[in-house]
């Protein structure tokens, strides 16, 4: 799939590899436009990060000192990776105060939902009618 007028990438979690980091970026800055590529990587990634650090260099681009001299990956290592790459807790970037708001709305709707479903009575204990929607 081709997106056209892409201009910045954002990785929340660090790609397993050169190429994945590679094809995840190539979204950016086709066909002489300029683009940004953002990655955020926790301690857990480091061993992960030199790879792509070789990449983003040889592009011209700089680099942190702390990043060019993390150790070399070993090739059993970089499997093991690729293979089953880290778990993560889930992130959510919708603010709390709309997630209040929603947990508010559906309490709510489901209020609205059992005074509708109730049966009407009149005074002498007769049912008049019943409303429920589906």
């Amino acid at each position: 799939i081709d997106f056209k007028g892409v201009n910045m990438v954002i990785n929340y979690d660090l790609p397993t590899s050169a190429v994945e980091y590679i094809h995840r970026i190539g979204r950016t800055g086709r066909a002489g436009h300029r683009g940004k590529a953002v990655t955020f990587f926790t301690e857990d990634d480091k061993p992960l990060l030199r790879s792509i650090a070789n990449v983003i260099q040889r592009a011209g681009c700089p680099v942190p000192d702390y990043i060019k001299h993390l150790p070399k990956l070993q090739s059993k290592q970089k499997k093991k990776f690729i293979k089953k790459p880290l778990t993560r807790e889930s992130i959510c970037t919708t603010p709390k105060c709309f997630l209040k708001k929603g947990k508010r709305k559906m309490k709510n709707t489901k209020e609205n939902i059992k005074e509708k479903k109730k049966v009407k009575e009149d005074k002498q204990g007769r049912k008049l009618q019943t409303v429920s929607e589906s």
